[in-house]
């Protein structure tokens, strides 16, 4: 299927316990060796979504509450949910993808959760089949924009439902 032509969703969230619920809507789907790439501009909203899909990703394991910083001057924030590792990652302080691979990231993409903020810096390693949420303000609240490869044809179309 043409990029063009694979589902999108395009989604009004007219607070930050809307953000906050939709990180935790998809803490709920997404699973080991997905990466979500969050777009969007200074204050858009991307950390408070990580934040909220992190914890409850933690919870539903049986970890410990932990606070989930925005991972801004540290770059990546690891998490153990359970077994599972969550990768919390802030790109925006990187001039480009040269940077990315003293990160580590690479051995992270594929097996473990990955939330990469500043997605526009992996360059050439950004990775095709990744769910892509773009978030940009919208009134009072935020406007959403998911698109992903096939493996999230049916998250997105369940989101259609959950919306409609």
């Amino acid at each position: 299927m043409n990029d063009a032509l694979r589902p999108s969703l395009a989604l009004s969230l007219p607070n930050a316990e809307a953000t906050a619920d939709l990180g935790r809507w998809l803490a709920q789907r997404l699973t080991t060796g997905d990466t979500l790439l969050l777009e969007g501009g200074i204050g858009a909203g991307k950390t408070h979504l990580a934040r909220a899909l992190i914890q409850a990703r933690m919870a539903a394991a049986g970890a410990a509450p932990e606070d989930v910083p925005s991972p801004s001057f540290t770059l990546v924030q690891v998490y153990a949910a359970g077994a599972e590792e969550i990768w919390h990652v802030d790109l925006y302080r990187l001039s480009g993808s040269g940077d990315v691979a003293e990160l580590g990231l690479d051995t992270a993409l594929g097996t473990a959760l990955c939330i990469i903020e500043w997605p526009d810096r992996l360059g050439p390693l950004r990775p095709r089949d990744a769910l892509t949420l773009a978030l940009a303000d919208h009134g009072e609240g935020r406007r959403a924009l998911l698109r992903g490869g096939p493996r999230y044809d049916a998250l997105i179309s369940d989101l259609t439902g959950v919306q409609a």
